[in-house]
């Protein structure tokens, strides 16, 4: 179950989202493209760990629908500091249903960002996908 945090300003959000995405940086380069998204989704965890942040992998999500809690019907990847999911990816090509499916992991946890992050690619920095809510929005800029 995802736990709601204390609020956070949009700055405090982007700079954890900074660290993430260098922690899959550092992953990608030590181990390349072409291998099993558990692979990479343990080596990331152990470098999100390394760096201090607080981690959980497979989160179960409950689904509700028209108000009727139907169950941890879903899992979320990785969610760190409890505020950021992140979904991870290993393919060749990335689908606006990946994209499709963190803006849903964000709206039935009510987080305000997730990143989307595929590692079988030659430069990963340009296989991060940066996705915010209105909850992100109405957060204090600084």
């Amino acid at each position: 179950m995802v736990k709601k945090r204390n609020i956070m300003t949009q700055k405090q959000i982007n700079d954890l989202a900074y660290k993430i995405v260098g922690c899959a940086i550092e992953v990608h380069k030590h181990l390349g493209p072409g291998l099993l998204e558990s692979v990479y989704q343990k080596c990331f965890i152990d470098e999100l760990n390394s760096k201090g942040l607080k981690v959980k992998s497979e989160v179960q999500l409950p689904v509700v629908y028209k108000g009727k809690d139907l169950g941890n019907l879903l899992r979320i990847d990785v969610l760190v500091e409890d505020i950021i999911i992140v979904e991870l990816k290993a393919v060749e090509i990335m689908i606006p249903l990946f994209k499709a499916q963190l803006l849903s992991y964000l709206k039935l946890s009510e987080l305000p960002k997730g990143l989307l992050i595929n590692f079988s690619c030659e430069n990963i920095s340009q296989q991060v996908v940066s996705l915010v809510t209105e909850k992100f929005a109405l957060l204090p800029k600084e």
